[in-house]
């Protein structure tokens, strides 16, 4: 019984990632290889054509998508990093409160939030108004439905899970490693590019894993803060399940999209490996 209790730990939720992860995977695995429509139903016919054909008609789309998800990350791990930093060496007693105040947002619907974004950047909302009426901005000026206000909602919604992994990692550098390295002559900004950052890279990889994926499969920013020119490859996905009814293409881009997502990742961890990854995610 002894040897049995780790496997019965686990097995809770092994069960609810089988019901409610693998047997959807593999559900959609095989709508994507199918043929048909809604009236006469769908038939499996192993059409790996659907595969090809949704990346033709959709590579915009999808390098699109890659784009605005690589874009978002870099400036989420340049606004993320200094934030996590001085809350992890200068915070003090207070470093519970400023990690409440950047949880706070969560407190709100994303769709809300986003949608709060697109008053506030209106050709005549509370933002840019005064300004134009000031003289300060043209006219015809606007931020609304440009590839800037999608980038900036996706920073916007998911900076928080960058931040934290982050200032995990680098709550857990030792205080005494950095005043060695000062003790050995190294200049501050010695210290920090070759003690503090490479320490604190899981916690990097980490968030970027956290937010890279959401990122280029979002589908809310685009739809709220972006115009035609910017629909990324999560719209195109909804569109082809909830408007064409396409559920084979539909499977066949998010399968397409994962993959290529997961090939990433892969290669990303080839280069600067895991180790303390997943504890510095679950932490």
């Amino acid at each position: 019984m002894r040897r049995l209790t780790p496997y019965l730990l686990i097995l809770p939720g092994g069960l609810w990632l089988a019901v409610f992860l693998v047997v959807p995977m593999v559900f959609m695995a095989s709508v994507s290889t199918q043929e048909g429509d809604v009236v006469n139903g769908f038939a499996q016919t192993f059409a790996f054509s659907n595969y090809t054909d949704a990346l033709a008609r959709y590579q915009t789309q999808f390098l699109r998508s890659a784009g605005y998800g690589l874009a978002g990350t870099v400036l989420a791990v340049l606004l993320a990093y200094p934030v996590a930093y001085w809350i992890a060496f200068r915070g003090g007693a207070r470093k519970s409160t400023y990690l409440l105040l950047v949880l706070l947002p969560f407190f709100v619907s994303f769709v809300l939030r986003t949608v709060s974004w697109k008053f506030l950047l209106a050709d005549d909302g509370m933002l840019l108004g005064p300004l134009k009426s000031a003289g300060l901005l043209a006219a015809d000026f606007h931020v609304l439905q440009t590839t800037t206000a999608v980038i900036g909602g996706l920073v916007y919604n998911y900076l928080p899970f960058m931040i934290l992994p982050i200032y995990v990692s680098l709550e857990r550098v030792d205080p005494s490693v950095v005043e060695a390295a000062r003790d050995l002559y190294a200049s501050r900004a010695g210290a920090f590019t070759r003690v503090v950052l490479p320490l604190s890279l899981p916690g990097i990889f980490a968030g970027v894993l956290m937010t890279f994926v959401p990122m280029t499969s979002d589908y809310v920013n685009a739809a709220i803060l972006g115009g035609p020119a910017n629909t990324m490859i999560g719209n195109i996905i909804q569109t082809e399940y909830l408007v064409n009814n396409d559920y084979p293409v539909g499977a066949a881009l998010s399968f397409t999209l994962m993959a290529v997502m997961l090939a990433g990742i892969f290669a990303y961890a080839r280069v600067l490996g895991t180790e303390n990854v997943l504890e510095a995610a679950a932490r």
